[in-house]
């Protein structure tokens, strides 16, 4: 997340007011940089849930009101420290499956292994997930005033396999995709995911099999 100061600096005529302004954007990226670092460690020694904003300003020896200026509550911070984590799994995933498709490996089957991989990128992040999710940050997929946000990505790529899985004779061309890619990927929001974590006992194993299993009742259903 980026509210533009990591931006790099056009070198232009120099005089006291292009220095200042120099020295105030190397401030707030530095500031940012230092505020990630804190509670990124914070989280990691203490937990998500047990560490607050005031906690994270005063190891960072910030200002509140600098902490707020670059988030507006845990939840953005939370979205910021995994910008990269998100990034980097969209850009393997993308590649995998062009991969894929160049190998002839079926949509469906593409889609389990995407599914998959989600569950375990899903479990190393969920402390944070979870955050930003009780902020409101991840939103409800018929919230189209925020479809950007890292899940609609997900939304779009199981939509899109599902598509294709029908336009491939994979499954019937008739089927909701919209609402099935709604409904595959319910069981990996933050909150229900760490319900079958805690509370059903589910091991990821168990998830991801479960997922595979929904993902192969489409093509059964489709040849009947």
């Amino acid at each position: 997340m980026s509210d533009g100061m990591d931006k790099p600096i056009l070198i232009g005529a120099i005089n006291s007011g292009d220095d200042d302004g120099r020295s105030e954007r190397r401030d707030a990226a530095a500031n940012r940089t230092k505020i990630l670092a804190t509670a990124e460690r914070l989280f990691a020694e203490h937990g998500v849930d047990h560490i607050n904003m005031a906690d994270i300003a005063l190891a960072a020896e910030v200002g509140k009101g600098t902490l707020y200026r670059r988030f507006a509550n845990k939840g953005e911070l939370c979205l910021a420290l995994m910008d990269t984590q998100m990034a980097d799994f969209q850009n393997s995933m993308l590649a995998r499956m062009q991969q894929m498709s160049l190998d002839g490996v079926p949509k469906l089957e593409q889609l389990q292994q995407f599914i998959e991989a989600l569950v375990y990128f899903t479990d190393t992040h969920s402390p944070l997930l979870c955050e930003v999710q009780r902020e409101g940050l991840i939103p409800n997929l018929a919230d189209n005033s925020r479809l950007q946000l890292p899940h609609f990505w997900q939304h779009m790529t199981v939509s899109g396999l599902l598509k294709a899985a029908g336009t491939a004779g994979e499954i019937s061309p008739e089927l909701d995709t919209d609402y099935l890619a709604d409904a595959l990927l319910a069981p990996l929001k933050a909150d229900i995911f760490q319900f079958q974590k805690r509370v059903r006992g589910f091991t990821l194993e168990r998830i991801s099999s479960g997922l595979r299993t929904l993902v192969s009742g489409l093509r059964v259903a489709a040849a009947d």
